[in-house]
């Protein structure tokens, strides 16, 4: 008899197959319905660890992920048009399908960088903000309502759709800004930013990830923030997931795995104080912060069965 991880691989795998031998995966009903299918799928409660499975399943996962990203910007992209369509775009964005996640993930984000920035920061960066920049939208309008936000992407068509958006909002069109390049090419800019947000997409696999980590902690402003989205069981089938340790040069203050339907889980890191050495040079050990990612105490801040996880950190 198949056991529930195995069910659950294998429906994930079955919808893999449909959605790779589609020829566009840009929205209509077909679409919709595999992609609603297969974050339901994801969503279900699993202790799932995504390294243990089968060769043939861990090299189905990142092409999965891949497909995942390209469809989400084309759905992303449809909206952004549409919503942008509108004299006054923002009294629309609520027809994004995904918006009251956004809004739930977006919450649960600025409570999470609250418990350790003393203040509220001035200047913002999010990284792979895409053509419909919802995250910079929520957090601007609802939480950091002063703060200047800089979105970075590779697309100038996706930046001209986002900046469209709030073109037409007399405080918006002066407080977010959009800039059309490679984070891995921006250096000295980086330590203007209090925080930084890296999109769950920006690094579609380890090592490109690994890359965009060391570049943010060779240039962010020592003591800085980064904010990053991980995956947590299934839903690593959805995105890439990013391990705690791997984040040398950083202090890693917390990390959230929602159990809801926010599918992203959330980590927070502080670039170490100190300077640390360039990364094409030897680490001394002494320059990195004795985060121990095996000392884990959980306990649940928001009452409906989240997983919350502090990382002991000597300061």
């Amino acid at each position: 008899m198949e056991s529930h991880q195995e069910k659950l691989v294998a429906k994930i795998t079955n919808l893999y197959e449909k959605l790779s031998s589609l020829e566009d995966l840009s929205p209509s009903n077909h679409v919709n319905t595999l992609f609603t299918n297969l974050v339901a799928t994801c969503l279900t409660p699993s202790d799932i660890d995504v390294t243990k499975l089968s060769e043939r399943v861990q090299e189905m996962r990142p092409k999965l992920i891949k497909l995942c990203g390209k469809a989400e910007g084309l759905l992303e992209g449809h909206f952004s048009k549409l919503i942008g369509s509108h004299a006054y775009p923002l009294d629309h964005i609520n027809v994004f399908p995904y918006y009251s996640n956004y809004l739930k993930l977006t919450h649960l984000e600025f409570s999470m960088l609250q418990k350790d920035c003393t203040k509220l920061p001035s200047r913002v960066a999010f990284i792979g903000s895409g053509p419909l920049p919802l995250t910079s939208i929520i957090l601007a309008t609802k939480h950091l309502i002063k703060a200047s936000i800089h979105n970075y992407d590779l697309d100038s068509s996706a930046n001209a759709k986002a900046e469209k958006l709030v073109s037409s909002d007399p405080d918006l069109s002066k407080r977010m800004f959009f800039h059309t390049a490679d984070i891995m090419n921006v250096s000295s800019g980086l330590k203007e930013y209090e925080v930084v947000f890296l999109a769950a997409l920006v690094g579609m696999d380890k090592e490109e990830k690994a890359a965009v980590i060391r570049h943010l902690a060779e240039h962010m402003a020592p003591g800085a923030f980064l904010l990053l989205r991980s995956a947590h069981g299934a839903r690593a089938f959805l995105y890439p997931v990013i391990d705690p340790c791997d984040l040398q040069g950083f202090q890693v203050l917390s990390v959230f795995h929602p159990t809801d339907e926010v599918v992203n889980s959330v980590i927070i890191a502080r670039k170490n104080p100190r300077p640390i050495l360039s990364w094409n040079q030897e680490f001394d050990s002494a320059t990195l912060p004795p985060t121990k990612c095996s000392e884990l105490q959980c306990f649940n801040p928001l009452n409906h069965g989240n997983l919350f996880e502090e990382l002991a950190i000597d300061e």
